[in-house]
């Protein structure tokens, strides 16, 4: 192996596709196809129309407050007369897409939420202008409901829930795992030391994370097993009935290999949740609706679980820094806190007592929020005023979607493009009722035996590491894939991404990657 490529290798496979796409792009006139970014090449259109017009009427609002100041001053909207006024904005722009939208948005947060419309509107107008700081500082009040219902539709559906949650808006998901970390540390729920179970493979972060010297955890790996689907086998999920397991991160669906947990695994964990009403589990569900009826751990085990949710990739809107974070209003977390020593209690009274007289009160999720602006500039806490409105444009876009046309259409556009590159493979993948497609492994071994014998893949994995394999492939056709054992992955594999080119770009990647199979066969014939 190259040394260069052996260093290399060691990197976080997010770090190690900077050298990739460096190699696929040297050969000059030549296409360089980048298929380990995650990132979306389609997006919602509709509820970005409705932004745009919810800031034009916004603007008109904001002028009327001033209209004796000069040209270009505005001032507040006004909450008086607000909806009469949005409805002769309605019907002096109803050809427009955006403007149809917004109508039918507000009637929903009316009719369907039970909300005022008048209020909802006048705080989207505010949020649209981001003339104000977020007050609360957690979440805009209906927007907060708005962005709940849009979760509990997706993440929770038709399970029984009892009980409500709260939500605290964040910028991505990425944020929201730096933050929830953090949290859990400073209020003494992951200590050095401590063992916390990773739900296998998953997204790089939650591996590296915990590695860190902020946290020095005990990492104990639960292994999703391919040839169950990539579902976690019995003996790999009553490894969480370790009491020294303080808590269980997981990626659901998986990532990369796009796999939702079924409903008996889900309903095993709920079991060991009753016998460990101790156990903290933290869900990154970003890919749940990409899948039809998926069904949360956050509606299994609602009070001991922190749901993390991004609209980045269903929406296409990694750019504008979309998350949330949800807890059950009663949750293991707010007692595990009350627990702690007297010692302990009363330094955290300290951290807290500049933002609240009853520090002992503060909820976990508003903790989250103190610590994101180190306590001290709690006052200035909250996402963005103009994202909160879009967060709540992109759920009411969903929740209005009775007849789900829009997540069909993203259905249909992933599986087309898993076709197109499994057809020029030569292997058919294997039909998994949980797979939600969003990402693909191409696994080395299963695909080369497919395709030409164990005793080739035997041969291939002896010749050549699975690095090798992926420069070679970047270097000979411009092809650029992430390793999958940088997820976590057992088996040597890349990972593609179905979402950011394409059908034609992974007719190509296809072709290549068998391309260079066939290259290692053909060497593999020579020898015998």
């Amino acid at each position: 192996m190259d040394p260069k490529i052996e260093e290399l290798s060691q990197l976080s496979p997010f770090e190690l596709k900077d050298a990739l796409i460096e190699l696929a792009s040297s050969v000059e006139n030549r296409l360089m196809l980048n298929a380990g970014r995650g990132n979306p090449n389609f997006l919602a259109t509709v509820p970005r129309h409705g932004f745009l017009q919810l800031s034009h009427f916004a603007l008109r609002e904001s002028e009327r407050s001033f209209a004796y100041m000069p040209e270009g001053v505005g001032g507040f909207p006004r909450r008086q007369g607000i909806e009469d006024r949005f409805e002769i904005f309605v019907r002096e722009n109803s050809h427009h897409k955006g403007v149809k939208f917004l109508a039918g948005a507000v009637s929903y947060v009316r009719d369907q939420l039970g909300l005022d419309a008048g209020a909802f509107l006048y705080e989207m107008c505010e949020a649209a202008l981001g003339c104000n700081y977020p007050v609360p500082d957690r979440m805009l009040t209906l927007t907060e409901i708005v962005v709940g219902a849009y979760l509990r539709q997706e993440m929770i559906g038709k399970h029984p829930f009892v009980g409500e949650f709260d939500v605290f808006a964040t910028e991505g998901g990425t944020a929201a795992m730096t933050y929830i970390f953090n949290t859990l540390r400073e209020n003494h729920l992951l200590a050095p030391g401590d063992s916390i179970a990773i739900g296998m493979p998953i997204f790089t972060p939650y591996i590296e994370i915990p590695e860190l010297n902020d946290y020095r955890l005990k990492e104990i790996n639960i292994e999703a097993d391919p040839k169950l689907g990539w579902q976690y086998p019995d003996s790999e999920i009553d490894k969480l009935k370790d009491p020294a397991v303080k808590a269980f991160f997981l990626v659901n669906p998986s990532n990369p290999p796009s796999a939702r947990i079924n409903q008996k695994t889900l309903e095993r964990i709920a079991g060991i949740v009753k016998e460990r009403p101790d156990l903290i589990i933290l869900t990154d569900d970003v890919y749940g609706t990409f899948a039809d009826d998926f069904v949360s751990l956050f509606a299994i085990a609602p009070q001991n679980t922190i749901l993390v949710y991004s609209f980045s990739k269903f929406f296409g809107a990694t750019g504008w820094r979309l998350g949330a974070i949800a807890t059950h209003r009663d949750n293991v977390l707010d007692r595990l806190i009350s627990q702690l020593s007297e010692a302990q209690l009363k330094g955290l009274d300290e951290r807290y007592s500049s933002i609240t007289t009853t520090p002992r009160e503060l909820k976990f999720i508003d903790r989250l929020v103190a610590d994101s602006r180190t306590v001290a500039l709690n006052h200035t806490a909250g996402l963005s005023t103009p994202q909160q409105a879009q967060m709540a444009l992109f759920s009411l876009f969903c929740l209005m979607d009775i007849h789900g046309d829009y997540k069909a259409a993203m259905k249909r556009l992933i599986r087309a493009r898993e076709a197109a590159l499994y057809r020029e493979l030569g292997v058919a993948p294997e039909h998994n009722p949980d797979d939600v497609g969003y990402y693909t492994l191409l696994d080395l071994e299963y695909l080369g035996g497919k395709a030409f014998g164990q005793d080739f893949v035997d041969w291939l994995m002896k010749t050549v590491k699975p690095t090798n394999l992926l420069f070679e492939l970047a270097k000979e056709s411009g092809v650029v894939l992430l390793p999958g054992g940088g997820f976590g992955t057992q088996s040597p594999s890349g990972r593609v991404s179905l979402a950011n080119l394409n059908e034609a770009d992974y007719v190509k990647i296809g072709r290549a990657a068998r391309k260079l199979i066939e290259g290692y066969y053909e060497r593999f014939k020579s020898k015998k």
